[in-house]
């Protein structure tokens, strides 16, 4: 067992684990049980006070809310500190002496014993929000008082410290349960996790709830396989032999654009070539669009769909295909060596039986496919709404990937890549300059590149996606909105 954890952002290596509730619950019971009692509460405690007097070094009034629960204690241990050092802790508390946990209790009477000022109501002016109040113990939306001084914070412009989880997010999910208009993006919120990393923090509406994420072990090194990895950055690409040609990464071929849609096949194709493929070959549904495309983009090769080497090729299909692309994807799916199915193909798969049953029985031919799904067409996948969708995003693609049996992204903040006998990744690249019309084309495109060179299918979809969100973490402030088109040109 460490000694006291270090206190650490997430930029020191590219791939970090997550850990349930119930993971990291066991993992607590465990430290426990090996170390003195009350040590992991003020390991926390002390861990919370100096991230609070990094993030906001001249705070002088400083609001901690605390819970009845452990989470509370932390928020306890942080006020004795921060008296220590000079600072005016206030802490409004919402525990009741007869019914809380041994640990919490403890840090309640350590913290009376030192002075520190306790208050009925939140403070009118602060320099500094601690949010101690549930962290992993969120089971409902707040509600009352609690929701009173969640209010106060949301509405003020001071930095906000949550420990271990922002109040009202559940850990596994990053389902945000206060629905109350003040939940908003606040440019100065940081969350400090605590002796793992919870997969919540990280997904749906978790990296907006918990903002700057720092992480401290406590001195206590996970050993059980986790929920879920955090992929933090991308290996770099393996140089290219000098005596490489265009056959040596593989073929393209991009399926969609149908009428009115072009452009959607259009942004996958040159990301497939920007990506890196070889050869990239086009199959539009558009018979009048195909010339203009030729002329607009040399590098692309338009041919007529039944010219395609589908079983020579990546195949990307779905595109702006509209309904159309519907009588092909009998031919697609039992053709097609390795595919990604996006948009339209997957809409179609959803309405049709037997086009479900052809999917299925690609992967026993050894005929690896990629799903790339946003939350509404994985509904229509699972025949559900998005809604349940959003509120298990990590089940809900792990249980596309094994219905299936396929590779499946799906789509949204924190994009997770899912397979069957693998452990799900949570994609950290990307914001919100992504949501714009035409970035999921982009991405289906480059995911057909990098599968197009190379033998894991896996980890090359997690390196596309990867990518993808990358360009948009790097495009810079002053230059002209990401848009789509801009996407593709930059994602090699």
């Amino acid at each position: 067992m460490k000694t006291q954890g270090l206190t650490q952002t997430l930029s020191s290596q590219a791939t970090w684990p997550l850990h349930s509730v119930a993971q990291t619950q066991a993992l607590e019971h465990e430290a426990q049980a090996a170390l003195p009692v009350h040590t992991l509460m003020q390991r926390a405690g002390l861990a919370t006070a100096q991230l609070a007097l990094a993030i906001a070094p001249h705070a002088q009034k400083i609001w901690i809310a605390c819970g009845p629960g452990n989470n509370g204690g932390d928020g306890l241990e942080a006020a004795m500190h921060l008296q220590a050092w000079g600072k005016h802790p206030i802490v409004t508390w919402l525990g009741k002496d007869r019914h809380m946990p041994a640990d919490a209790k403890q840090s309640w009477l350590r913290a009376k014993d030192a002075g520190v000022t306790f208050a009925e109501q939140a403070p009118v002016q602060f320099d500094l929000a601690i949010d101690a109040l549930l962290g992993v113990g969120a089971q409902r939306a707040p509600e009352g008082l609690m929701a009173q001084w969640l209010g106060a914070i949301q509405r003020s412009d001071v930095p906000v410290l949550c420990v271990d989880v922002p109040t009202g997010l559940l850990a596994d999910t990053g389902e945000w349960l206060d629905t109350s208009p003040q939940h908003h993006v606040k440019a100065q919120r940081h969350t400090l996790s605590l002796l793992t990393l919870k997969p919540g923090l990280f997904t749906a509406n978790g990296r907006d709830a918990a903002g700057r994420i720092w992480f401290n072990d406590l001195g206590v090194t996970a050993q059980k396989t986790p929920t879920a990895w955090l992929q933090h950055s991308q290996p770099a690409h393996a140089p290219r032999a000098h005596s490489s040609h265009k056959g040596s990464f593989g073929d393209v071929a991009v399926i969609g654009g149908a009428p009115g849609m072009s452009g959607a096949a259009m942004l996958a194709a040159l990301a497939a070539l920007h990506g890196g493929a070889g050869r990239v070959f086009v199959g539009l549904l558009d018979e009048d669009a195909k010339h203009a495309m030729t002329a607009a983009h040399p590098p692309l090769m338009v041919r007529d769909i039944t010219h395609l080497a589908l079983n020579e090729s990546t195949v990307v299909c779905g595109c702006g295909g509209g309904d159309a692309v519907h009588a092909l994807m009998p031919q697609v799916l039992s053709s097609s060596q390795q595919l990604v199915l996006d948009a339209d193909a997957l809409n179609a798969i959803a309405r049709d039986t037997a086009l479900q049953i052809l999917l299925k029985k690609r992967s026993p031919r050894h005929k690896p496919t990629v799903l790339t799904p946003h939350p509404l067409e994985a509904a229509r996948l699972l025949n559900c709404s998005a809604k349940e969708i959003q509120k298990n995003r990590l089940h809900a693609a792990q249980q596309l990937a094994n219905t299936f049996q396929c590779v499946v992204v799906l789509k949204g903040s924190g994009s997770i890549i899912a397979s069957p006998g693998h452990t799900p990744v949570i994609n950290a690249s990307g914001n919100a300059l992504l949501a714009t019309a035409g970035t999921g084309d982009v991405l289906a495109g480059l995911i057909g590149a990098y599968l197009a060179c190379s033998e894991d299918l896996f980890a090359a979809t997690c390196q596309a996606v990867f990518r993808h969100g990358h360009v948009a973490n790097a495009w810079p402030s002053d230059a002209p909105a990401l848009d789509a088109a801009s996407l593709a040109a930059s994602v090699r």
